[in-house]
């Protein structure tokens, strides 16, 4: 199989680091499966135009790691039980095996993979950051849209504005500005959901080498975006209070950031909160480095405190803050509704973007939504939505004080859907997936949220998605699945007298 790398040749990261980064992410995103056969080290260090010792020294770490293994005489495998007896994948051709001689160009796609098990048996996804159908206007979204092409039947007809439609985007400034966003309806574009609107971003800034800086962890499907423009991805670590700024401007004197991408309020998939103080300390860095910051805000409608601290959008006075919301999760997954904000020549060439990727999003699902992005509904369904999930999350909280071994450990966040469960060091959470999976049930490894040296012994649960008796067995069942676990270690460590 022959692998496509764009290594990036001006950075201080190795290029056997970038070459090992590039095979993990492909290995862990399912782009290269199990007990695939991968090029030998000749052949990817011509292909490559680098030296034979680089691509060794990757794959020795990719061996060291357990995430490949050579088998003499025959080749090195992406890591798997049966990889011992793997047989030369050309020797058990099928009528697509032609297929892997065509090279792509997707480095990274863990959140494809994270949504494979959303189709799987599983039953309790904890896994799903999402609002369960029942705590949505649903029936009230079906009735608008009937209605609404019943009488205007045209609307089936008509291209939407490339940068939406200005009545829609008219209310999406009303509402805006009530959580303290100055803008205006003409900085505003209509994407097809947050991930459109950051995929955007990336294509109209982001080139090869170009150093983004994420929190660590941060959100996946991101991380796959970023990585796919050839980004070089520096990593920040979060704690209580979000992202380490002074870390991070400790970062910035040795390289020169183009793009930091955020999720200050109620951070996925921590459920962290920037402080007030780090907030205005990044915009100055966005200042002092002339960069841009893309603020993706997709749980302030999921708060338990009465005032979320303001958007950094909101404290931006010369353009810097690119500003993402989706209203798809807490409205309508199924309309698949986003909102790009920023101002200036940054503005201009993201409708560009917008245009050449799809010409504009739907007319009907921005009319469908209209009356749901209206102030009063907005005030109303969002109280009665959070009354029901702030329950859930006091549910899964004491079920885990409850149930967890005491060596696990656990955030409580006052907004957003997750909850960032973190095991013992030695405790890989990618370990229990398997027996998981057995019992019906889904949870996210953290592992997937770093872009690099990812900490595998944490897990996101998310509580949005189910109802009261399917958070009880899945937490039970997870919390006998963690007991066995560190029992069964325990066990081992007691010394033989």
């Amino acid at each position: 199989m022959e692998i496509k790398i764009d290594l990036n040749r001006n950075t201080n990261i190795s290029l056997s680091k970038q070459i090992y980064q590039s095979i993990a992410d492909r290995i862990s995103s399912g782009l290269l499966e199990k007990g695939s056969r991968l090029p030998s080290v000749r052949s990817l260090s011509k292909a490559l135009n680098v030296s034979m010792v680089t691509v060794s020294k990757a794959y020795s770490k990719l061996a060291d790691d357990h995430i490949i293994s050579t088998i003499q005489g025959k080749g090195t495998y992406v890591q798997t039980e049966k990889a011992m007896n793997h047989n030369d994948h050309n020797t058990d051709s099928t009528s697509l095996n032609w297929q892997l001689s065509i090279p792509d160009h997707l480095p990274r796609a863990q959140f494809w993979r994270q949504n494979i098990s959303l189709t799987t048996k599983s039953q309790i996804w904890l896994s799903a950051a999402s609002v369960h159908s029942s705590l949505l206007p649903e029936h009230l979204i079906s009735r608008h849209i009937s209605s609404f092409i019943l009488k205007n039947p045209g609307i089936l007809s008509e291209y939407g504005p490339v940068q939406g439609d200005l009545e829609f985007r008219s209310a999406i400034a009303d509402y805006l500005i009530s959580s303290g966003i100055s803008i205006s309806k003409t900085e505003i574009i209509i994407t097809n959901g947050s991930q459109q609107a950051i995929n955007l971003v990336a294509r109209t800034f982001i080139g090869a080498g170009d150093i983004v800086v994420m929190e660590a962890p941060t959100y996946t499907a991101a991380i796959d975006v970023f990585r796919w423009q050839g980004a070089t991805i520096l990593s920040v670590p979060v704690d209580k209070d979000g992202m380490r700024i002074d870390l991070l401007l400790r970062l910035c004197d040795t390289y020169t950031p183009k793009l930091i991408y955020t999720i200050p309020t109620y951070h996925n998939p921590t459920g962290t909160v920037m402080s007030m103080q780090r907030r205005k300390e990044l915009i100055e860095i966005a200042k002092d480095f002339n960069c841009f910051i893309v603020e993706d805000d997709p749980w302030r409608e999921i708060s338990f405190e009465k005032n979320p601290l303001p958007a950094l959008k909101s404290m931006d006075t010369d353009g810097h803050v690119i500003y993402i919301k989706g209203f798809s999760k807490f409205l309508s997954p199924g309309c698949r509704i986003g909102t790009l904000a920023a101002s200036g020549t940054i503005l201009n060439r993201l409708i560009a973007a917008k245009s050449n990727s799809d010409l504009g999003s739907p007319l009907l699902t921005q009319k469908a939504l209209l009356p749901f992005v209206q102030l009063d509904f907005m005030k109303k369904h969002l109280k009665s939505m959070n009354h029901i999930l702030y329950n859930r999350r006091n549910l899964i909280l004491n079920l885990l004080k409850k149930h967890m071994p005491e060596a696990v450990e656990w955030s409580s966040p006052m907004g957003g859907p997750n909850i960032w469960l973190t095991l013992p060091s030695w405790l890989s959470a990618e370990s229990l997936v398997f027996e998981a999976q057995n019992n019906n049930i889904a949870f996210l490894a953290g592992s997937t949220c770093y872009s690099s040296e990812p900490e595998f012994n944490h897990i996101r649960l998310s509580f949005s998605s189910l109802d009261q008796e399917q958070l009880e067995n899945g937490i039970i069942t997870l919390s006998k699945i963690v007991f066995s676990y560190i029992d069964k270690k325990n066990a081992e460590d007691i010394p033989i007298v």
